[in-house]
């Protein structure tokens, strides 16, 4: 009976050992290959970042919603449970560039000239905007 008892309490003491390294290693999380930009990053990418958890990327990306880009990343010190240690931990993980319109073309600007009409004959005459006065 007592080698029975014994038998239990290693088993049970392997399997508590075991969840603490599972809890333990499944909360260190692999930091992004490269910094991530505050100003163009999804809640996803922001949570890649040690120390941004859901909540945190959802406050960031409200702060960046309401108030436009940010123009440091020190910004992110005015995020309610984002104080100096914190953002020092984090600071190697991020990075502030302006951010990109979507699906934005550039164009050359297009040079308008006045519409021309036509006179009783046919011929065609500058627009009365471009005319001089008769002098």
């Amino acid at each position: 009976m007592r080698r029975i008892k014994l038998q239990v309490l290693i088993s049970l003491s392997v399997l508590v050992f075991c969840f603490a390294f599972a809890a333990i290693s499944g909360a260190t999380k692999k930091p992004p290959p490269k910094p991530v930009n505050i100003n163009t990053a999804t809640s996803e990418e922001l949570q890649q970042v040690p120390g941004i958890g859901p909540a945190t990327a959802e406050k960031i990306l409200q702060m960046r919603k309401s108030y436009g880009t940010f123009k440091s990343v020190d910004d992110l010190l005015a995020i309610k449970g984002i104080g100096k240690k914190r953002l020092e931990k984090m600071r190697k993980y991020l990075t502030v560039s302006k951010a990109v319109a979507a699906n934005r073309v550039s164009r050359p600007p297009v040079a308008v000239s006045p519409p021309k009409r036509a006179d009783s004959a046919g011929a065609v005459q500058p627009s009365a905007e471009t005319e001089e006065p008769p002098s």
